[in-house]
């Protein structure tokens, strides 16, 4: 893997772990609104369980997945930099009509101006990748 590829990757994965705490902190405030206030170890089982906060498992898929691609060594590293960018580019991808994921984010964007920002700054990480 090039430096450029890894420095990228670092940094698409900063931007990541900023957009999915800032989604995570929008969906547990609507959680608690229904639920009440939850305890650290009670969140992170509905995180983990609960439908309501399925939508964020790709992004965290992601953030997993670059993490596995910058520890290994792979020989073919430059195509899976690209396939990361692509996963990266469907999971921001806001739809009102598209995947329930796609559906929920836009929802988030509309709602969540800190959530515009973090999306903000992964949209500028990857365009500092050629398409």
């Amino acid at each position: 893997m090039t430096d450029t590829d890894r420095q990228f990757l670092f940094d698409l994965r900063k931007a990541l772990l900023h957009l999915h705490k800032t989604l995570l902190d929008w969906e547990r405030a609507a959680y608690e609104r229904v639920h009440g206030r939850s305890s650290s170890s009670e969140l992170l089982k509905a995180i983990v369980e609960d439908p309501q906060f399925g939508w964020l498992h790709p992004i965290s898929e992601l953030i997993v997945h670059i993490d596995q691609t910058v520890d290994t060594e792979l020989p073919e590293s430059g195509a899976e930099v690209e396939a990361i960018v692509a996963r990266a580019r469907a999971v921001t991808a806001a739809d009102e009509q598209g995947t329930p994921h796609a559906q929920r984010y836009h929802t988030a964007l509309q709602e969540h101006p800190d959530a515009v920002f973090a999306h903000r700054d992964v949209t500028n990480v990857l365009k500092t990748r050629a398409s």
